[in-house]
């Protein structure tokens, strides 16, 4: 009987694994690593990179998107970042890796759409044919990559969540992000640099 049974959780297991999703989230940087550009477009029409900012210290690069609760839950604690450091040379950089054939709630037309409902202040890319996101390694939405800007490159210094609150921006306790930030400017050694990214799994 128990041979059977394990018989059956086997099978079971390879029918998921053979009907689950491609797995993009293998690799990814690393804090440490040198993070690549990208030129995508935005919702303005326009299309964005990294090496446009020529006098940033950094960026926040951020994996969102329209349709995940936690994402529309960061929105409003996103836009503060960005008013906050973007006059510092930290922008904020947000780009929406679903496959809105998957998802139709992240098409482009609706990602203009959310954009100019809520007011963004900052750039909001889509990552048509998903290519930028598995670089990175991002696996949530929202999932943040902290970039500072040297002579050698767009240098990883932080991956993770934005807080360690989603439900709640008035019982935030750790602000992950700004923390980070802070210190990158400042030029002190960030105490926490990796934390889970809590959200939504990226529609592949």
């Amino acid at each position: 009987m128990r041979t059977i049974n394990t018989l059956i959780i086997v099978v079971v297991a390879l029918f998921l694994s053979a009907f689950s999703p491609p797995d993009k989230f293998n690799d990814g940087y690393e804090v440490g690593d040198k993070a690549t550009d990208f030129e995508l477009k935005n919702v303005d029409g326009n299309t964005v990179s990294l090496s446009d900012y020529k006098d940033a210290k950094g960026f926040l690069v951020i994996f969102t998107c329209n349709s995940c609760p936690y994402a529309r839950a960061y929105e409003d604690r996103i836009i503060a970042l960005d008013k906050k450091y973007k006059e510092k040379g930290v922008p904020v950089i947000a780009i929406n890796p679903n496959n809105p054939e998957v998802q139709p709630k992240d098409s482009f037309e609706e990602m203009k759409v959310r954009a100019a409902n809520k007011g963004f202040t900052f750039p909001y890319l889509l990552d048509e044919g998903q290519e930028i996101f598995p670089v990175y390694g991002a696996q949530r939405t929202p999932h943040c990559f902290l970039l500072e800007k040297t002579d050698e490159g767009n240098i990883v210094k932080y991956i993770g969540a934005v807080d360690d609150n989603y439900q709640d921006a008035d019982d935030v306790e750790v602000t992950y992000v700004e923390d980070a930030i802070n210190a990158m400017l400042d030029n002190k050694e960030i105490e926490i640099k990796n934390t889970k990214a809590i959200g939504c799994s990226i529609k592949v």
